[in-house]
């Protein structure tokens, strides 16, 4: 498989791929690779951090729990911050490299957010659970979970007075899209899904009680149908597997859809609805490796930071400054803007995001730095410019890159050969001609310049 498609593949399903690896894999063909991908996301691994403290807040009687409420919030506040910490350093360091790419889609899919930071793990385990699964079981395993009651309302969704709210949702935004139902259709399924809930743990609670068990009729068929019932129903739509393709390949391919391919996919996916059978499918097609699909997409903010972090290793000392860059950038994990998520493509860019995004590899990994010495010259003082830059900006990103990693990972790579290992496009003339007249100073300084370029803003 030759390297420009390897680095096409690793940045799509992943974060971009290092020098070493790149060499190794490229004496294996197309299949063998991709394969490969597969094989190391079959394991399973939760993403968890310690509750211990919360689980014994929710121990006791409910008046106890009632009681403690403030409390349970304020920790709940910042285990998710702890969990936004540990889920950016797993896509940074995954052994599951594809099941977190697709853990990281479904999060966009599936939208979802709440306060009780127990129901928001369990949830996002959830996804990672499923992402490679089947699509009915994820589908169905969703509208169980105690987030997603809690965020659509379905719990408060009862016989005697049905709330709409999931219903309207599983259709408009987790299946079908806009269009392919009626108001009746929400109105009949709402009813199918009143008496879902759950308990203090966060485990789902069918209450028989508020549940409707009358006829409803939905998509022309009529029955005293569940919750479970409405989705296979759903799923029955080839629509619904179009519109899931569709999602997938302005994810992973090219943010223009492209009809003939994703009808290809769409016979593939509404076989069985598996994920990993489409995901393998669209990997092994010749039309991924397309010129026109190869760096032609914006990075999300996510794919911008784990990658800078995939070359050269940061530490944050001070976690909210983490968080406060997501916020500048547009995408704060575990946060979304809206149920419908994050819009990405040409919407993570706008003229404040794009000074940032060109100025924050220098900030994060180089003192706010960026060499500007002239072709055939040495930057003097190289080290005092940088001890200045870091006094005037190093409280506000206060990080600590590891460039003796990126000195050995890139030990064998010629300088001149970094623009090739770094860029996902070919650099545009203009800046080809700027970065001529500067000097070579180092890998690191050269590597910085690169990442500073708008080429770099694209995977």
């Amino acid at each position: 498989m030759n390297q420009k498609h390897i680095q096409h593949l690793y940045w799509r399903v992943g974060f971009g791929i290092l020098p070493t690896e790149l060499e190794n894999i490229s004496k294996k063909s197309k299949k063998e690779v991709v394969d490969n991908l597969f094989q190391i996301s079959k394991k399973i691994t939760p993403l968890e951090v310690d509750v211990s403290d919360l689980e014994e807040l929710f121990g006791g009687s409910f008046d106890t729990i009632k009681a403690n409420r403030n409390q349970i919030q304020k920790l709940s506040r910042e285990k998710t911050l702890e969990l936004n910490v540990a889920w950016i350093d797993r896509l940074t360091y995954p052994k599951e490299l594809l099941r977190e790419k697709m853990t990281l889609f479904w999060a966009n899919h599936f939208v979802c957010e709440d306060n009780n930071y127990i129901y928001t793990q369990n949830f996002h385990n959830t996804l990672r659970q499923y992402a490679l699964g089947n699509f009915k079981d994820f589908v169905m395993a969703i509208s169980k979970e105690a987030a997603m009651t809690k965020y659509l309302n379905t719990k408060q969704n009862k016989k005697q007075k049905p709330n709409e709210n999931f219903a309207r949702e599983l259709m408009e935004l987790f299946t079908l899209g806009v269009g392919n139902y009626t108001e009746e259709d929400i109105k009949e399924s709402a009813r199918a899904f009143t008496g879902y809930g759950h308990n203090f743990e966060g485990d789902f609670v069918f209450r028989q009680r508020q549940h409707d068990e009358g006829v409803k009729t939905f998509f022309g068929k009529t029955g005293a149908f569940n919750g479970d019932d409405i989705i296979n129903i759903i799923l029955n739509e080839r629509q619904c597997a179009k519109y899931i393709c569709g999602k997938l390949y302005r994810y992973f391919v090219n943010d223009t859809i492209n009809d003939e391919h994703v009808n290809q996919m769409t016979n593939v996916f509404y076989k069985d609805y598996d994920i990993e059978n489409i995901m393998r499918f669209i990997l092994l097609s010749d039309w991924f490796y397309d010129e026109k699909n190869i760096g032609t997409k914006i990075k999300s903010p996510m794919e911008l930071l784990v990658g800078m972090r995939n070359v050269v290793p940061v530490d944050f000392k001070n976690a909210k400054q983490l968080l406060n860059i997501q916020k500048l950038l547009g995408q704060i994990l575990l946060n979304p803007p809206n149920v419908a998520g994050w819009k990405g493509g040409r919407n993570w860019i706008d003229s404040n995001t794009i000074v940032l995004r060109l100025k924050l590899p220098s900030l994060l990994l180089n003192h706010a730095y960026i060499s500007k010495a002239v072709s055939g010259t040495t930057d003097r003082f190289l080290e005092t410019k940088k001890a200045i830059f870091k006094k005037q900006f190093g409280k506000r990103f206060n990080t600590v890159p590891d460039w003796n990693v990126f000195n050995a990972v890139f030990k064998n790579v010629d300088v001149d050969d970094l623009e090739t290992l770094i860029l996902a496009c070919k650099m545009n003339d203009g800046a080809s001609r700027y970065l001529g007249a500067l000097s070579k100073v180092s890998k690191q300084e050269y590597c910085v310049q690169l990442m500073s370029l708008p080429e770099y803003q694209m995977c």
